[in-house]
């Protein structure tokens, strides 16, 4: 299925790019959350404008990007979440919560959909996850949750 990629995927491609998929995987999973829309003649349109709504977010320059790594990598974050007494959470750290403890924290303004979690964080403790700040740039955060 021919799909138009409305935010970066990991491993596909970015917002903008017309790209080739499984059917399965568009209709289950990049369709249903909006990361693609289906590509249509009428939607060839729709990419022009996705291109110039990514540059405006976009870090232009590796340069730049390897600055906000630093900022990045320099900030200590902590979460303050609520957890049961084994140090079990009640739900789970997600991205957006991420994104706001680093602008709490006094780092840098991110956007949540460029957080990797490496894997669902439901504990108490120091955890690592990447931020993808362009595509030969990753920086890397520790987070410290903590009990609330």
């Amino acid at each position: 299925m021919k799909i138009i990629l409305t935010h970066e995927v990991t491993g596909l491609g970015t917002a903008g790019d017309v790209v080739d998929v499984k059917d399965g995987y568009a209709r289950n999973y990049l369709i249903p959350r909006n990361f693609a829309i289906r590509w249509t003649k009428g939607g060839e349109k729709d990419v022009e404008q996705i291109r110039r709504a990514r540059k405006i977010h976009e870090i232009a320059t590796i340069e730049q990007a390897n600055e906000i790594k630093a900022r990045l990598e320099g900030v200590k974050v902590r979460l303050a979440v609520r957890s049961g007494d084994a140090g079990r959470l009640f739900g789970s750290v997600t991205p957006a919560d991420i994104a706001s403890a680093i602008k709490a924290a006094g780092g840098p303004e991110v956007d949540k959909r460029r957080i990797e979690l490496g894997a669902p964080i439901k504990t108490l403790g120091a955890h690592a996850t990447s931020v993808r700040l362009h595509p030969e740039v990753a920086a890397k955060v520790n987070i410290e949750v903590v009990a609330a």
